[in-house]
């Protein structure tokens, strides 16, 4: 296949695996809650886990698709996904739980980095910003299908069916994978330089910053959203499906953000659609208007998506874009890893899932500064390139 949308898509699909998978636990929490007799702390701490491996693992990623190859990395990652899901469909242990998170985690860090590279490599210089947007909007698709689907599966068979549906669907993933081919002279040898520059360094650094901090908003919607509607006598799947409605309308937010990016002027649209979430989630959390709220961060909490997910795109070249991709994820997944761990503690003290959404709100927050900083940086560095 060599049309660059029919690739898109592909890896469109695959990467929705990973929400997917990612989403199972917050999807059936308070199922999970009942059946291993854990809290919210526990809860949150099993969510982070996923993001975990990333911190080691989003950097030497990118060195290892460098040296193996797109292809055999992402199956190699989808592998462990299915392998992870398998343990914890399997066992009633919670530590085992854990450790199946883990090795699923690790398998979402290899393929989360390759598949932004892929993405990458096929519309650098070429409406990247709408084709970003396209390729995260897997993200709230997946987590949208997953609180639909997965909170009836708990219901009716139990969690390990939860994990077994998860696992099924990575190995759908690796079947598509297969069809994947690289652009025209995408391909860099392994032995040459992908040394960043510092101050391309350091605007990836600032990139993958914001956009673990904008994810760890988001995060909250849907991992302590269910049991803060739960909190006030929402069944559970009532709870998943009003949530689902925040990932259902960024499946239309976050393409839309993306095409105006492309077109307007895109570090406006993102510090005003993340000032603006970062009031609704601070709403949410106060108000029994919970519907129009949730409606709301779902027509603009996408916006910012595209613009922020092509950052990185503007200081990396071919050569140093899997590593510049490792380093970016790197940032990504400390803050996704702390984000959920450090709200379920908040959550736990303060006795309301509340507490968590006024983290992520926060965190939502502190984008638009570092927004600023990272146009500095690149105008920075375009004027030593000039001189």
């Amino acid at each position: 296949m060599r049309n660059r949308w029919g690739i898109l898509a592909i890896l469109f699909v695959v990467r929705l695996t990973i929400a997917f998978q990612f989403q199972s636990v917050a999807a059936v929490a308070p199922l999970l809650q009942q059946t291993f007799g854990v809290g919210l702390a526990d809860i949150g701490i099993l969510i982070g886990l996923y993001f975990t491996p990333g911190v080691v693992l989003a950097l030497p990623g990118g060195a290892i698709g460098r040296r193996f190859g797109d292809k055999p990395t992402t199956i190699a990652a989808l592998l462990l996904m299915t392998a992870g899901s398998l343990v914890m469909a399997t066992t009633d242990v919670w530590g085992w739980q854990m450790a199946g998170r883990l090795v699923s985690g690790a398998g979402g860090v290899l393929l989360t980095v390759q598949l932004t590279k892929m993405g990458t490599d096929w519309f650098a210089g070429k409406e990247i910003a709408t084709a970003m947007a396209i390729f995260v909007n897997s993200w709230p698709a997946g987590v949208a299908i997953s609180l639909l689907v997965l909170p009836a599966i708990g219901t009716a068979y139990g969690a390990g069916a939860v994990f077994a549906a998860t696992g099924t669907l990575t190995v759908i993933g690796i079947v598509l994978i297969t069809l994947y081919q690289p652009p025209p002279g995408a391909t860099v040898s392994a032995s040459s330089s992908g040394r960043l520059d510092p101050l391309a360094l350091l605007a990836v650094i600032v990139a993958g910053t914001i956009w673990g901090l904008y994810n760890v908003g988001f995060a909250m919607i849907f991992s302590f959203g269910p049991s803060l509607l739960a909190e006030r006598g929402w069944s559970i799947a009532a709870a998943g499906s009003a949530i689902s409605v925040v990932m259902w309308l960024s499946v239309i937010s976050v393409p839309s953000g993306g095409y105006l990016a492309d077109r307007g002027r895109p570090f406006v649209l993102t510090i005003a659609a993340s000032l603006v979430v970062a009031a609704l989630l601070a709403w949410l959390t106060r108000s029994d208007a919970v519907l129009t709220i949730l409606v709301l961060i779902g027509m603009v909490g996408g916006f910012p998506a595209g613009p922020i997910m092509s950052l990185a795109a503007r200081v990396l070249a071919p050569e140093t874009r899997a590593i510049g991709m490792g380093v970016f994820y790197t940032l990504f997944y400390a803050a996704m890893m702390l984000g959920p761990a450090i709200a379920g503690r908040l959550a736990k003290s303060a006795g309301t899932a509340a507490a968590a959404l006024d983290l992520g709100a926060l965190a939502v927050l502190a984008c638009p500064p570092l927004m600023w900083l990272f146009e500095r940086i690149v105008s920075v560095r375009v004027r030593h390139a000039q001189s």
